[in-house]
């Protein structure tokens, strides 16, 4: 009888809202479609591709290719690399993209205000392709900028493409450069949503402007913040393709302290033609984007369930 009730309530639900439900259609067939489906495709992690059988009529091996992955003995350095890369964009972005969007929120002028956010913003549109083809004319050796300059001044020249201690300074400026103006977006419809009503009593009472942003504005971030990290550590185990391939391209001098998952799946199907390894390297990356988002959510639930994605 419950079973009948439960369907009864359905299919009334249904009837009730099915225009909302018909708009809703399209994302769900879109996810479906390019989210869902895909993900059979992971079979390949334990089958041996052949071109002639396709996805599903390879043959399967077992773990042969999770093997073959800790055989290489790369996999430990992509993984230490992404994920520390990754912890350092997560923090600096929080602290860059928040103090950004604070200070712009102190700008007075209005027509200033406008400037400074499009030229924050205005990096994000940039592709990583651009960026790094900018970047190789500023630092090559031979005949980039920088290194004119340097010569001109009396000084020696800067090898930064076989350089590779400085790179991960490099790559965070990058990687903050960026995304601070596009992830301040955020904080700043925040600070705009806050109730206005507590700036004015903190003025009334005394407070100055660094106190009203201690006090009032920095607080009222931390739910917004929280949503953020939690979203960004989802992807702790995912790096930005484009920043490290297209700004590095393929030094061998550079891999060891550039190489992340990403990078490292991209050449093993491009470069190795590896088309079952790679695939248990993509797999061994979603799984540990998983683990991680599920155990931070976790934790977070259980200090605080209003900051907890669910």
């Amino acid at each position: 009888m419950q079973q009948v009730a439960k369907k009864n309530s359905f299919f009334k639900t249904v009837k009730k809202h099915w225009m909302l439900l018909l708009m809703l259609l399209p994302a769900t067939l879109y996810v479906i479609i390019f989210s869902y489906i895909p993900m059979t495709g992971i079979v390949l992690a334990f089958k041996n591709y052949q071109y002639a059988g396709g996805i599903y009529n390879s043959p399967w091996n077992g773990l042969a290719n999770f093997k073959a992955l800790l055989i290489s003995g790369k996999l430990g350095m992509v993984t230490r690399n992404t994920l520390l890369y990754n912890i350092a964009f997560i923090a600096l972005g929080v602290v860059f993209e928040m103090g950004g969007a604070i200070l712009l929120n102190e700008i007075v002028s209005r027509k200033f205000k406008k400037i400074s956010q499009s030229l924050m913003f205005l990096p994000y549109f940039i592709s990583w392709v651009v960026a790094g083809a900018i970047m190789y004319n500023i630092f090559n050796y031979e005949k980039g900028v920088f290194n004119h300059i340097l010569t001109m001044l009396g000084a020696q020249p800067f090898d930064l493409y076989n350089t590779a201690k400085a790179w991960p300074i490099v790559l965070i400026f990058l990687k903050l450069w960026k995304s601070t103006g596009y992830g301040s977006v955020v904080y700043l419809a925040a600070i705009t949503g806050m109730d206005q009503e507590m700036f004015e009593a903190a003025s009334i009472d005394g407070a100055n402007a660094w106190q009203k942003i201690r006090y009032i504005t920095i607080p009222s971030l931390i739910p917004t913040m929280m949503v953020m990290v939690l979203l960004a550590i989802g992807n702790i185990f995912r790096g930005d393709f484009g920043l490290f391939y297209q700004t590095v391209k393929s030094s061998a001098i550079l891999t060891p302290v550039t190489d992340v998952i990403d990078t490292y799946v991209f050449r093993l199907l491009i470069t190795d033609g590896n088309i079952g390894v790679s695939a248990a390297a993509g797999l061994y990356q979603s799984v540990l984007c998983f683990i991680t988002i599920m155990v931070c959510n976790g934790l977070v639930k259980k200090v605080n369930p209003d900051y907890a994605l669910y």
